[in-house]
Order: C-alpha cells, then sequence, then structure tokens
C-alpha cells in the first residue's frame, strides 16, 4: 500500500515548479538532480518502487508497480526537464517561483511537462490509495533531457528493452484544442535544428574604412535566411517536400471543427493577421505541413546606440518541422547544400546539425485510440477531437522502433499555455481533471483484449 502524502495535488505541483531544471544549461545541472531525485521520491510516495538511472547527460527515472500476471502493461512516458526562461525581463513573477493567479499556475514547467505528468503520477497514487490496487500493470520513465532531444533515452530504451517491455505507450505533454475540449493526437510532427555561423574578416571593422569592399557576415546570414522561403510561405530548399505524405482528405475535413481559425490564431499569439504557406489553413500549417524556423539570429553590435562596425561573424539557430514521412538527416543535408549554394565569396560558412527526431503518426481507431478517446470523455464530457499536434516529442518513434508499441497522446495543457515562453501557464483545474484521466484511461486500457 502507497504512504499517505498529505501534500495537496496543487502544493506538489508548486514543489515540483521550484526546480530550475533547464537541462541545456550546465549551471542548472544541480537543481536538475535535485528534480530528478524529487521524482523518484514522489513515485515512492505514492506507491510505486522507483529507481534513479544515472546516464551521460541528466538521470532516467523509472517507477513501476509489482507487477501482475495476466494484465496489460501501460508506461506512461513524461519529463522533468523544462526550458530556458530567456528573455526573464518579459515574465510578470520569477519563473521558478510560482503564482497561482484565477486558478491557474504561472511558471517555467507548469504545462511542459510538469504539471501534466505529475497529474498521472497523482492519478496512480490515488487508485492505489482508495482501491489497494491497479487495473494494469504500470511503468513510468520519467526523463531530463526531452527539451534537448532526449539523446540519451534511445539507448537506454535499447539497454532496458526487457524490463521495459509493455503494451502501449501514454504520454500527456501536448494541447488540448480548446479548454475543456477532450483531445486525442494521433500524430507528431518531427524536428531537425541545425545552428549557421558565417565568419568574415579576422575582427570587427570600421564600416566607413571597409564597407563596400568586404562581405558582411551579418548581411549574409539575412541573405541565406531570406532564401529560405518564397513570399508564400513556401519553402524553397530544393527537395524538402520530395517525402511529404499528403494530408488526407477525411483529416482536412474533421480539423475545419477544431478551434484553431484564422481569428484564435491572432487572439493567442498578438499578430495582426496569419503568414504560412498559402492554400492550408492554419491548423492545417501547424500540424499537418512542415516548416522552416528561424529560432535566433545575431551578430554585431548590441548595445544602446550606433556603433559603425562590419561585423566579424554572424549567426542563425533554425529548427525544421517535419511530417511524416520526411527523415531528420535528410532534410539537414538538404539545407546543408542549399545554404552552400547561395552562401557569397569572401566569408566561410559553418554549419552545426543539432538535435533531431523524427514524426509520429498513428491510427486513431485502433481499439487502444478509441479507448483513450473514451477515457477523455469521461474526464470532459462531449465528443473528443482527434488531431496532430505541431510540436515534437523526439521519443514517440522510439517506443515504436524499440518496443514495438504505439503511443497515446491525451494533452492537458491549453492553447495559451506560453509554454517555451514567458509566463508559462497551467490550469489547476486541468491538473485535477489529469488525476481523473489517468484512472479512467488505465481502466479503459485494461479492457482492451490484446
Amino acid at each position: 500500500m502507497p504512504s499517505s502524502d498529505s501534500q495537496k495535488p496543487l502544493d506538489q505541483l508548486l514543489e515540483f515548479l521550484r526546480f530550475a531544471s533547464i537541462s541545456t544549461n550546465p549551471a542548472n545541472n544541480d537543481d536538475t538532480r535535485r528534480c530528478a531525485d524529487w521524482v523518484a521520491a514522489k513515485l515512492e510516495s505514492v506507491g510505486l518502487k522507483a529507481e534513479v538511472h544515472p546516464t551521460p547527460g541528466h538521470p532516467v527515472i523509472v517507477g513501476r508497480s509489482a507487477p501482475q500476471a495476466g494484465r496489460r502493461t501501460v508506461l506512461i512516458y513524461g519529463h522533468y526537464d523544462v526550458q530556458p526562461v530567456d528573455p526573464i525581463e518579459l515574465w510578470d513573477a520569477p519563473p521558478f517561483e510560482p503564482v497561482v493567479k484565477d486558478g491557474v499556475v504561472f511558471a517555467r514547467g507548469a504545462a511542459d511537462n510538469k504539471g501534466q505528468i505529475l497529474a498521472h503520477i497523482l492519478g496512480v497514487g490515488e487508485a492505489l490509495r482508495e482501491d489497494g490496487d491497479l487495473p494494469v500493470n504500470v511503468i513510468f520513465l520519467v526523463e531530463g533531457e526531452e527539451e534537448i532531444g532526449s539523446p540519451n533515452l534511445t539507448p537506454f530504451l535499447e539497454k532496458h528493452r526487457d524490463e521495459l517491455r509493455c503494451d502501449l505507450v501514454a504520454i500527456s505533454d501536448s494541447e488540448m484544442a480548446d479548454k475543456g475540449v477532450p483531445t486525442f493526437t494521433y500524430g507528431l510532427r518531427g524536428v531537425a535544428a541545425m545552428e549557421v555561423r558565417v565568419d568574415g574578416p579576422a575582427m570587427d571593422l570600421h564600416s566607413g574604412l571597409f564597407g563596400g569592399a568586404v562581405a558582411n557576415p551579418a548581411t549574409t546570414v539575412a541573405r541565406l535566411v531570406a532564401t529560405l522561403h518564397d513570399d508564400k510561405g513556401h519553402v524553397q530548399v530544393e527537395g524538402f517536400y520530395d517525402a511529404v505524405r499528403p494530408l488526407e482528405q477525411w483529416e482536412r475535413d474533421a480539423w475545419k471543427s477544431l478551434p484553431l481559425n484564422e481569428a484564435k490564431l491572432r487572439e493567442l499569439t498578438g499578430v495582426s493577421e496569419g503568414w504560412g504557406e498559402a492554400g492550408y489553413s492554419p491548423i492545417e500549417q501547424t500540424t499537418g505541413r512542415p516548416t522552416a524556423e528561424v529560432n535566433g539570429i545575431g551578430g554585431g553590435y548590441q548595445g544602446p546606440g550606433s556603433k559603425t562596425v562590419l561585423p566579424a561573424h554572424a549567426m542563425a539557430k533554425l529548427t525544421f518541422r517535419l511530417v511524416p514521412d520526411q527523415q531528420p538527416d535528410a532534410i539537414l543535408d538538404l539545407v546543408e547544400k542549399h545554404f552552400r549554394k547561395h552562401c557569397p565569396p569572401g566569408v566561410k560558412l559553418t554549419i552545426e546539425k543539432g538535435h533531431s527526431g523524427p514524426p509520429y503518426l498513428m491510427d486513431a481507431q485502433s481499439p487502444d485510440g478509441l479507448a483513450a478517446q473514451r477515457a477523455l470523455e469521461q474526464t470532459f464530457g462531449g465528443k473528443t477531437l482527434c488531431n496532430r499536434g505541431g510540436g515534437s516529442i523526439p521519443i514517440v518513434q522510439a517506443f515504436k522502433d524499440i518496443l514495438g508499441v504505439e503511443t497515446m497522446l491525451l494533452g492537458l495543457c491549453l492553447p495559451d499555455c506560453r509554454a517555451h515562453s514567458p509566463n508559462e501557464n497551467f490550469p489547476v483545474e486541468n491538473l485535477h481533471a489529469g488525476i481523473r484521466l489517468n484512472r479512467a484511461l488505465l481502466r479503459e486500457l485494461a479492457a482492451v483484449k490484446g
């Protein structure tokens, strides 16, 4: 039987959110490790056996119920690492000092992914406390490197394949279509990251003495970035769309009922009008079509006032969101070829390929997919909407390739959760809904005949 945990769910979430578990920044390694230990202790406190597994990066936490023969096994995945907090000045409160306002928790990691994975942990704990048992065997797999592409999780899965054998994976790390709308995500876009650096003169040069005679790295980066799209939002990298699986007509018809229309896009983002690949709606652009995006660009003087220099170097960080059947390595090779083709003489172009993960797609009408939709309807009421997610969870395809199982994606955060942005947030009511969802999901999955 699990030990009693007197903390309310909200108090436990606030405690979880105080860890500055930024996986990409070595300065946060100690806090990230403490967060991993907290997750392991939390799994133990609800009645599971937990282990902290070191990796070359951040630890992987595995928690499991006592296995019972003849039962299905559900692996629940989540992550305890979070994104950096920049720009810090845009936060209304310190990002690791959570604030509750009008029933919403504001903190880095609130939605992505601490609120969502904690709901599942607490759901299992509630079932063990009230029923003394679970309808299925449960394995929790909680990692600390999702935000940097899960570089050490695939080797971990391969090494621990037998111990992690399961019938399916469940994840809450995606969005609901709208408040109170049960949403089942049957696909995710992949991701491929790249950093481009252009070096020119040996040092910053006086723009009056040398401007016009020496190639400007900042101008070169701007011109390279400008070659990525035409004026209709179409990616101009040769071969970029060759492997793209077209949207099914039933998808395009079904997605018309989803709330992300042009007006909703403007409301969520604060833009005056949308922009993107012509011929596709906002929901299609953000879930079913591939993109090329500049995540950061810089070079030269950035301080107040002017400094008339020709910078020695400039850079850009890019990511490409991919759809079935695009492969990250192939896309990065095509983009590198494209940039080298368009790079002018007089500068040195260096390209560093970053983290990546393939796109994912499953059958929403499979027995497990339908079970997940029933659980969502029991939790939120109304008919479940099925869609694809615009974001990426790099490890999902590895679950299929290594463990041979499909992944159910049941979102609990809202479209305005501001994941990866200042003032990230998660509704308290969805924390409690997630606890109910976990219990309904495990019951429904137990009833599916394997």
